[in-house]
């Protein structure tokens, strides 16, 4: 099987080097200049340990707490140093941005300490929990159209007409720099890192982070760090715009991981990635929810899909990082609704929910025998539908739809089993 089947990319651009690339804005004396600014701004994330992805890696396996930042993503870094470093009078224009979620609260929290004024432009449907917090942090939220297109395209309507800077979510010298105070974090944290793995979008905070990383490498002669960026299969743009040779826009696919779902790099971060990252994965829907339970279970930490990228990357790549590894865990912005969503999703992916149709004799104490044996094989019925009068049921059955809870999949591969054997006819949802 090619890598590409396997979902791997390696880095490798004829345009990668500095001079071709245009590698002049983003080094590391410039990381540790904007990790000056954001002192007393962002708070030094915790690296912890996850036995359980050292354990399938065969390796020490850490996670970088980034969801656990102000403002509860990454983003901040990056707003607040271009933020700080417009002159007094751009500030006084005020700021402009466009997002469905982190990079808005980033800018809005960034703008209010720096006493300037913050528009934002988010999709219509945005989670209503990140507009009350973008709202909360003091800027003015707009909403433009249905998508986040629409929002970029009134942001820089309302920049050219108003004079307010526009603040890219990635695509800025200074927003990079401020994404990549992250690598050394890590660097301090964990001198001894082999691999690093990161959520990818439009790909600031990696581009960043290798910056750090491997500026530190070559001045100090330290050993190599591989990068790697992770992103979900229905939207990742990096993969195409590497074969291509230059950054290309894709049709975007709708995916949980909404965070990183962005149509095509950065000009800038394109060519950061061809001189500094190592590879890039991609991952499935399945594997973003159950690394989001993953982490919710066995590191109680609460993540966002796109958040959960890096550690879902581990879960369908592990072969492809050599340890120590540390997985980047950038946002934890999740709409409780979606977040019961995503784990029921992850937990059907783990084999630990079941939703099963069953038909069964229209007669008394069908239903009940049915419930029993569940009970009886150690299953939660969770929820029961009894349905009598549809069209494909023979005048003397029944059917339920049963959600149901099991202990994982050999659970439920047995109760399955089970049932069939006591002459329930059953499909699965």
């Amino acid at each position: 099987m090619s890598e590409a089947e396997r979902g791997v990319w390696g880095v490798d651009s004829p345009q990668g080097n500095s001079s071709e690339a245009g590698l002049t804005s983003v080094g590391v004396d410039d990381v540790r200049a904007a990790r000056e600014l954001l002192g007393g701004v962002a708070v030094p994330t915790p690296l912890i340990p996850s036995r359980v992805l050292s354990e399938q890696i065969g390796g020490p396996v850490l996670l970088k707490c980034e969801n656990l930042q102000r403002t509860g993503s990454f983003k901040i870094r990056g707003a607040y140093v271009r933020i700080a470093r417009l002159s007094e009078r751009e500030r006084a224009g005020g700021v402009v941005a466009a997002s469905a979620g982190n990079h808005a609260q980033g800018v809005a929290l960034a703008a209010s300490m720096l006493g300037c004024k913050a528009t934002v432009f988010m999709p219509v449907g945005a989670p209503l929990p990140k507009i009350a917090a973008t709202r909360g942090y003091g800027a003015e939220v707009v909403f433009p159209g249905p998508t986040v297109d629409d929002c970029l395209i009134a942001a820089q309507e309302y920049a050219d007409e108003c004079g307010a800077v526009f603040i890219h979510p990635f695509d800025h010298p200074d927003v990079v720099a401020g994404q990549a105070t992250i690598g050394l974090e890590v660097m301090e944290q964990c001198p001894e890192v082999r691999t690093i793995v990161s959520p990818v979008g439009g790909g600031g905070l990696l581009a960043g982070t290798a910056a750090a990383v491997k500026g530190l490498a070559k001045e100090t002669g330290g050993g190599d760090v591989k990068l790697v960026g992770a992103q979900a299969k229905r939207a990742a743009a990096f993969p195409p715009s590497l074969a291509a040779g230059r950054p290309t826009q894709i049709e975007l696919d709708r995916t949980m991981a909404d965070g990183i779902a962005v149509g095509r790099p950065g000009e800038l971060t394109y060519a950061m990635f061809t001189e500094l990252v190592d590879a890039v994965v991609t991952v499935s829907e399945e594997s973003i929810s159950q690394a989001l339970l993953l982490c919710l279970e066995r590191a109680k930490q609460v993540v966002e899909p796109a958040g959960a990228a890096g550690v879902a990357a581990l879960l369908e790549h592990a072969y492809a990082v050599e340890p120590p590894v540390v997985v980047l865990l950038s946002g934890g912005n999740i709409d409780p609704l979606l977040l019961s969503k995503v784990l029921r999703h992850g937990l059907a992916g783990a084999g630990r929910y079941l939703v099963v149709r069953c038909r069964l004799k229209d007669r008394p104490g069908a239903l009940v025998t049915l419930l029993s044996e569940l009970a009886e094989l150690g299953v939660n019925v969770l929820d029961v539908m009894h349905e009598r009068m549809a069209a494909r049921l023979h005048v003397e059955e029944a059917e339920v739809l049963m959600h149901l809870e099991t202990r994982g999949a050999d659970h439920s591969e047995d109760v399955i089993r089970r049932l069939r054997e006591k002459g329930y006819t059953l499909t699965l949802s």
